[in-house]
């Protein structure tokens, strides 16, 4: 019996959340006494995840699943856990895998715990800590069922180095035509910037900016930070950004370590999509917005002046520091 993750990849290069979800497997299988086995797909880079606390890493050697199929993934995922005896199985919190668990779920008749942020609070009973309503509570979530599957909050618990003697062995990918049905037929992505999803700082404007015209300063600023640029839902509606760069309820959820709303007001929905990120820092010259309230951070002031002045003040700084 051992603990089975799945670890998700690009191109041949893990994600983020491949290591924060190794990481957080190799927690629960020393809780329970057991190892860990990764499931990944056409990865190059399977050592890598020995440094995390992984044992054995199945790797799904197929060019026609270069491309993530919810379908097609969830039927080799499926033939992993039945060959390895699995009883948990970790995911991330990701788009792609909030497609992928319940397809699980089904196949494995097994009970899945969505946003867990942190290691079980036992085992027997299995029980878990995991956001509600928006990430306004918590629920402690009971899994009574043989097979549990845990879906880990991105930043929640973290990549932590555990290593461990890992041997990796090659498989083919499992067939079922009732699980592949669909396919990609478009794919759009931004290029040579950071993500949302793996950037550990996103920056984020709103209609205070007034027009796309004014944008550069926004991206002047990601660009010195490394940060992912984002921005509220007018402003992707009005077509001032694209879409992939609605951050809120309604659009991309955010968890990063440091997130700058600059001329957001923090409409509710705006405020349970970036709610898990762990500093927010909000500039706006409505000393009213609701932002403030849920801000660690504020600054009251017009963003046309603050926010060249914060470029200058960090241009310095990466001056004197390198």
């Amino acid at each position: 019996m051992s603990v089975l993750v799945y670890t998700e990849s690009e191109k041949g290069k893990f994600k983020k959340n491949a290591l924060e979800v190794a990481s957080y497997a190799s927690a629960v299988a020393k809780m329970m006494g057991t190892t860990v086995t990764a499931v990944a797909f056409n990865s190059t880079d399977n050592e890598l995840l020995g440094d995390y606390g992984v044992s054995k890493v199945l790797n799904v050697k197929d060019e026609s699943l270069a491309t993530f199929n919810a379908g097609a993934y969830a039927a080799s995922i499926t033939q992993a856990v039945k060959s390895t005896d699995a009883k948990v199985v970790i995911l991330s919190s990701s788009t792609d895998t909030k497609y992928l668990a319940p397809l699980l779920a089904a196949k494995l008749s097994a009970g899945y715990a969505p946003n867990v942020v942190q290691a079980p609070e036992s085992t027997s009973p299995f029980m878990v800590k995991r956001t509600a309503f928006s990430n306004k509570g918590f629920a402690h979530t009971q899994i009574d069922t043989d097979i549990k599957i845990i879906g880990v909050s991105n930043n929640a618990f973290g990549a932590h180095e555990s290593k461990t003697e890992i041997t990796i062995e090659e498989i083919s990918a499992t067939s079922d035509e009732n699980m592949n049905n669909t396919k990609s037929v478009e794919i759009d992505k931004v290029v040579g910037k950071a993500t949302i999803a793996d950037a550990d700082i996103v920056v984020s404007a709103g209609r205070g900016l007034k027009g796309p015209e004014n944008w550069g300063m926004i991206e002047e600023l990601a660009d010195i930070l490394g940060a992912a640029t984002a921005c509220s839902k007018p402003v992707s509606d009005l077509g001032w950004r694209p879409h992939g760069e609605h951050v809120g309820q309604t659009g991309k959820p955010v968890a990063s370590n440091l997130y700058i709303a600059i001329g957001i007001s923090g409409a509710i929905q705006h405020l349970a999509g970036v709610s898990a990120s762990k500093t927010k820092v909000v500039i706006n010259n409505d000393p009213e917005a609701p932002f403030f309230k849920a801000a660690d951070y504020g600054i009251v002031g017009d963003a046309f002046e603050v926010v060249p002045q914060l470029i200058e003040k960090l241009k310095v700084f990466k001056a004197q520091n390198g």
